[in-house]
């Protein structure tokens, strides 16, 4: 009997990795003879770097470029040189993990240093950049990735206009002059995972700036300087912002991305799975065991699980979900294509507890799915 073991990350408690530990060691306990595949996933937010890895096999890259507030720091990023394929995650430069809640203030954030760490694969050689744009802490369109990558955006009087999010108005044109031709033999795929449009009460700003530091007034700001960029766009690239599914991402780096990198804007967990060769590995399986910290709402809209169930019952396969908490009832949890589930709650004698010892409780419920239901 075939196992593949493909969860995402019990946020602040169990890695992904830990998670398929945690599931062999249960699993094997009850039957030593069944054949496992652990294949570790992520949806493109924090922590995508390490499970891309384990199916690029790269190696992570130092580079010298900027925080949201343009103080140089060093980033990391991930480049197999043999499929000439990196992947950028912006929270890595751009990100709001790079400061304390009290440092949040996305008007003035920048994504300049994402853009220096997409130059820098580019110059290594990259033909292929995935960019992860979850965790931002920016709300500049994009402007400060796009200013380091050659575009040049000027005011009414053709003078640079730095790029953060409180100076979008002032943009009147934008230079392509001094773009480098590489830049258009780069294949770019961008993890993007949720669809709102770039500016309106569902946009970037009214939806995500609180959140980064903005006030109710920035919220309104930051708001118009979208709507007034977006006009900027549409003229000189003939592209309808509003019509980007997802352009308001990661305060607008979901329309950046697609119009100034020609990116193709999927969900995260697609484009994971196509680097794990998903749909072809689960083919002889006869159980896919996946897992993340909460099975909500939230989840059937797209994250890890949901992308793993899409694939799963495309083929018939059955699903076993071990969460840390589910707060779908029984019917809700079979109409997502889900066959058995189970949470470290169930165990647990509180949150911390279940924080603290994920590992071990995981590694119970993997032994009690065996013996109920493996047969084994």
């Amino acid at each position: 009997m075939k196992i593949v073991v493909a969860p995402d990350k019990f946020k602040n408690s169990l890695t992904g990795f830990q998670f398929c530990e945690a599931v062999e060691a249960g699993l094997l306990s009850v039957n030593p003879n069944l054949e496992i595949l652990k294949l570790p996933l992520a949806d493109g937010g924090d922590g995508t770097l390490e499970v891309v890895n384990f199916y690029l096999n790269g190696t992570m890259v130092e580079v010298q470029v900027n925080n949201p507030f343009f103080q140089p720091i060093t980033a990391k990023y991930l480049y197999a040189e043999h499929s000439k394929t990196a992947f950028v995650e912006m929270a890595e430069s751009s990100g709001l993990k790079l400061l304390n809640p009290a440092q949040f203030d996305c008007k003035n954030a920048t994504t300049l240093g994402t853009g220096k760490m997409i130059v820098d694969a580019i110059e290594k050689g990259a033909e292929t950049i995935i960019l992860g744009i979850g965790g931002s802490a920016t709300n500049d369109c994009g402007m400060g990735m796009a200013t380091a990558l050659g575009y040049r955006f000027l005011d009414k009087n053709g003078n640079e206009v730095k790029p953060i999010g409180a100076h979008l108005s002032w943009v009147d044109s934008i230079d392509t002059t001094l773009l480098p031709p590489k830049l258009f033999q780069v294949d770019f795929k961008i993890a993007c995972d949720v669809n709102n449009p770039l500016f309106g009460e569902n946009g970037a700003a009214y939806v995500y700036a609180e959140q980064k530091g903005a006030s109710a007034e920035d919220v309104k700001m930051l708001d118009h300087g979208l709507r007034s960029f977006s006009k900027i766009i549409e003229a000189q690239f003939g592209v309808n912002p509003q019509n980007v599914k997802g352009a308001g991402a990661a305060g607008g780096m979901g329309l950046a991305s697609k119009v100034f990198l020609n990116g193709d804007l999927k969900p995260g967990i697609d484009l994971i799975k196509d680097l794990a060769d998903f749909d072809s590995k689960i083919a002889d399986a006869d159980w896919v065991i996946t897992g993340e910290g909460k099975l909500d709402l939230q989840t059937l809209s797209g994250k890890t699980i949901k992308g793993v169930v899409t694939s799963a019952k495309a083929q018939n396969k059955k699903v076993a979900a071990f969460c840390g908490s589910i707060e779908l009832n029984e019917k809700e949890i079979k109409d997502f294509g889900i066959d058995y589930a189970d949470a470290v709650l169930n165990y647990s004698e509180n949150l911390e507890d279940a924080m603290e010892n994920s590992y071990a409780y995981v590694k119970k419920m993997a032994k009690g799915f065996a013996e109920k239901l493996l047969s084994l």
